[in-house]
């Protein structure tokens, strides 16, 4: 195991079974980084209250019982009763040395669990906008790493494919020619097609009874309307795979699990919320009321299953999911990275399906908060007309500033060479930036900051990798043939070797707590403790042999853990920058 603070753990553990007893072998061991070492266990100062003892003296009899020879070179009491742990250095070295073989060592597979994750959801026939971008930036890292963790990740693109817009989209579609220019504006333009239609529904003529009419030959399984219908999303899933690609995640096709999904489901949800005495008509709608959640005035918020036109809306497609997600899927935890604003929402659809027997306390369901982005006047991000910023023309952007980047300091390379540089390092800079920040946080968006080369940004995380490959090219030499051993005899190589064996623990922490930005704060120190170890201890011009060798083998792990969790951040790390 190369956890540090997990190893120490349960060292100090079985020292408090044996001083004090088995009862005591349960006792959080509150072991914590030091500056006066390399960890300090404070169970001492908690447990001197419940024995009934001085805390110093609490802490000599865990000393006393502490069996760590084998990882600790010095064990000390110092202040009220804290326990100063300061690690061997071969201990630190043969665990770094691990991460060369498997990245994974530092992060055991944890319990494998069935995790839907509800992510990006576009509108058929809309672009995607900036208010996108988090949730399928912070929802495609989750399930990365969730997948890295050995857990089962069933990604969810909840895509908006249904309701009463459609029948005027695929009027449209009818007067435009499914061959049309007109038709192909899905796959690039879909605000335009979308738009176009619009203004056929709200002006003259018959069009807009067709539109309804042709809602209701979709909502009651017209075959022909389905089939216009399917052309529909087929062609807009053509432009959301062009976002995807452009910004490197993982969803696919197979991955859609848009409203039309769980179209023969509402009917009967509905019923038996009725049945159980669950939800009642108010007002025309069939509304669920729950104690608890009240609005202005103290009057109960209704969740609305059923609209008084008899339509259905959110409330009752996101019963619909969860009840699938945690029947169907077997789901232990679900996660639904939406926007902060829906928080009231999912809570009142997660205590609907919890009353209705449909959410088992083994599935957990959880709100992944997203902020805002805004722009530099503190507002959210939109154009100088005031519409959503068009998503894939704010990637377009950051390829273009990193391009002009990438040309100032990679003269010496082609267009091309240099054109695969800027794309990976403008999104690479982008989705970073989001996710460096805490996802239910705003943020504001700023390309400078974004692409500068110091600081926790991508490009300088990028750049770190790339310098790291550098050295090795320089050198005639394979990262992968650098196999050490690894031996420490410099502050600087002891101080990078222990911030290595802190990869695996905060992986697993952004597992549990569905946190990126504690990853991309992990990579950020890694590489500043890589940049003073490259200041302070010569690499390729070590003048003992042994100890090239050892400092290869720690520089081929750095390179390989910043470029394990950049990918698990999803952003590339460039051979050359």
């Amino acid at each position: 195991m190369a956890d540090p603070q997990e190893v120490l753990s349960q060292r100090v553990r079985s020292a408090l079974g044996a001083a004090f007893g088995a009862d005591y072998a349960g006792t959080d061991p509150v072991i914590r980084p030091s500056q006066f070492a390399d960890y300090q266990a404070n169970a001492a100062l908690a447990l001197a209250k419940r024995l009934g003892r001085k805390p110093r003296d609490v802490a000599s009899d865990i000393v006393a019982h502490l069996d760590v020879e084998d990882v600790c070179r010095e064990v000390e009491i110092s202040g009220p009763g804290f326990v100063n742990l300061t690690l061997r250095d071969d201990w630190i070295a043969d665990r770094a040395g691990e991460l060369l073989v498997d990245e994974r060592r530092g992060a055991p597979l944890q319990p494998r669990q069935n995790i839907p994750i509800d992510y990006s959801a576009p509108n058929v026939a809309k672009e995607m906008h900036v208010g996108h971008l988090r949730t399928t930036v912070v929802g495609d890292a989750l399930a990365r790493t969730l997948e890295f963790l050995g857990h089962n990740v069933i990604r969810q693109n909840h895509i908006g494919d249904w309701g009463t817009p459609f029948g005027m989209l695929i009027e449209h579609l009818l007067e435009a020619g499914e061959d049309s220019d007109e038709a192909a504006l899905l796959k690039t333009d879909p605000n335009a097609f979308y738009q176009a239609a619009r203004v056929k529904f709200d002006g003259e003529g018959d069009f807009a009874d067709r539109a309804r009419r042709r809602v209701v030959a979709l909502q009651s399984g017209d075959a022909e309307t389905l089939r216009l219908w399917r052309e529909l999303v087929d062609l807009s899933t053509v432009y959301f795979n062009r976002i995807y690609a452009k910004l490197g995640v993982t969803l696919t096709d197979d991955d859609l699990a848009g409203e039309s999904t769980y179209n023969d489901m509402l009917g009967p949800i509905c019923d038996e919320l009725v049945e159980k005495g669950i939800a009642e008509v108010s007002e025309g709608a069939l509304c669920v009321f729950l104690d608890g959640f009240t609005g202005r005035e103290g009057r109960p918020v209704p969740l609305i299953v059923r609209k008084s036109d008899g339509g259905y809306g959110y409330g009752s497609t996101d019963l619909a999911t969860i009840k699938y997600r945690a029947g169907e899927l077997k789901a232990d935890r679900v996660l639904y990275v939406i926007g902060a604003p829906q928080h009231l929402h999912l809570q009142m659809v997660y205590e609907t399906a919890r009353k209705a027997g449909w959410l088992p306390e083994s599935t957990v369901p959880i709100h992944v908060q997203i902020g805002n982005v805004l722009g530099e006047d503190g507002k959210i991000l939109r154009t100088r007309s005031g519409a959503p910023i068009r998503l894939m023309a704010l990637l377009d952007e950051a390829i273009e500033r990193a391009a002009k980047v990438v040309a100032e300091t990679r003269p010496d390379l082609d267009d091309e060479a240099r054109a695969a540089i800027a794309r990976e390092v403008g999104i690479g800079a982008v989705k970073y930036a989001d996710l460096s920040v805490s996802h239910d946080s705003e943020y504001v968006f700023d390309f400078d900051r974004m692409l500068a080369l110091n600081g926790n940004t991508g490009p300088y995380l990028q750049y770190a990798a790339a310098r790291i490959r550098s050295i090795f090219r320089k050198g005639g030499l394979d990262p992968a043939d650098a196999k050490g051993p690894i031996t420490l005899t410099e502050p600087a190589e002891r101080a990078l070797a222990l911030t290595l064996l802190g990869f695996g623990p905060v992986v697993a922490q952004v597992g549990e707590t569905l946190e990126p930005h504690r990853l991309c704060a992990y990579l950020f120190d890694l590489a500043q403790a890589f940049t003073s170890f490259y200041e302070h201890c010569p690499v390729l011009k070590a003048e003992d042999t042994a100890v090239r060798d050892s400092r290869l083998a720690l520089t081929a792990a750095t390179l390989h853990v910043l470029v394990q969790g950049l990918d698990l951040l999803g952003v590339a790390a460039p051979e050359r920058m």
